[in-house]
């Protein structure tokens, strides 16, 4: 990547009205067999426009083809029962109704990879693709196999390796893993935590990075981020240890947080996706606002190692909101990139 700050979002995009329920995380898919198929590849299309017009230079799906960023991937893997439901707490805040473990886990087949395919036929763009992390999808189960989150974690990073290479040989320049329980479970993040990650990019010779936030913008996380005090430091448990770590680029959040920023001075020497871009607001950021965040973020990041980028996924959001917050940031970006080639 030469462009200066080149810019990116952490993932999501809203869905169309035809395809899912707007302005709702998670909601069903609206189309059934081939029309969903067809319809979530029309949902690319579209994701893949707004960015393109908004000025975005790392391309992604939008998500347009998952309904959950975890489970959708989990789905389709053997040894997780979907009808077997049980009530956990998700990342010690909300509880919520999730399939079991209740064997072995594999992976039968490539989950993205066509998809992934598809949009690399559509842009000459640089892609990037998300992923659960191990921990995230840890979390996002009840284990009634293994007991054991680090032996589950380290099957699912041999699984998301499998994944992750076959959407490297499909021309996915970027792949990302989503890992917000890092802010959450600072032991097991430096006990097995970062061990999964390393084991799911093993071998990979693509850009590699980790998405960590404090989550989109719904009550449940709203509400956490209320407790967290004047500070939030979360970042400073796992930082020390991913910057030794081989992962490429680092994803946080930053923009309208309480994140000190100086924390970014830890993964000093790593490539870093600042997000500039608030999505728990409908309030579009303005361009110098944008360009605000960068220019603090550029006192322990290194210019050519920052990627402006979204705090989160802006699967909440309207899609008139979630196109002016893309074209804000690129906005924010290019007043750095004038400010730095003058």
């Amino acid at each position: 990547m030469t462009k200066l700050f080149p810019t990116s979002t952490a993932g999501s995009l809203p869905k169309p009205t035809w395809l899912a329920q707007p302005e709702v995380l998670w909601s069903p898919w609206k189309l059934e067999g081939q029309e969903l198929i067809d319809g979530k590849h029309d949902a690319l299309r579209v994701a893949l426009q707004e960015q393109l017009v908004a000025g975005t230079d790392i391309v992604s799906d939008g998500e347009q083809t998952r309904q959950h960023f975890v489970t959708t991937f989990i789905e389709h893997l053997n040894g997780v029962d979907f009808e077997n439901r049980q009530t956990v707490k998700i990342r010690d805040r909300y509880d919520a109704s999730v399939p079991s473990v209740v064997g072995p886990v594999s992976r039968q087949k490539p989950v993205f990879v066509d998809d992934a395919k598809f949009l690399r036929s559509q842009t000459d763009k640089p892609i990037k693709w998300a992923l659960p992390g191990p921990m995230t999808m840890v979390d996002t189960l009840y284990d009634g196999h293994y007991n054991s989150r680090k032996d589950l974690a380290l099957e699912f990073a041999k699984i998301l390796n499998q994944e992750a290479k076959e959407l490297e040989a499909a021309g996915v320049d970027i792949i990302q893993f989503d890992e917000p329980a890092f802010n959450v479970f600072f032991d097991e993040v430096n006990e097995w935590g970062i061990a999964a990650l390393e084991t799911a990019i093993e071998g990979l010779k693509c850009e590699t990075a980790i998405h960590i936030c404090y989550g989109y913008g719904i009550k449940a996380n709203t509400d956490w981020k209320k407790t967290l005090g004047g500070e939030w430091r979360q970042y400073e448990e796992a930082f020390p240890k991913l910057r030794e770590s081989n992962i490429d680029i680092i994803s946080l959040e930053c923009h309208n947080s309480k994140v000190p920023m100086e924390l970014l001075e830890l993964v000093r020497g790593k490539k870093v996706m600042v997000g500039a871009i608030d999505v728990a607001t409908n309030d579009i950021e303005t361009p110098e606002e944008v360009a605000a965040t960068l220019r603090e973020a550029l006192k322990y990041v290194d210019a050519d190692k920052l990627y402006p980028c979204t705090n989160c996924g802006m699967a909440p959001l309207s899609r008139d909101v979630a196109r002016a917050k893309l074209a804000a940031l690129s906005a924010g970006a290019e007043i750095l990139r004038a400010e730095y080639s003058a």
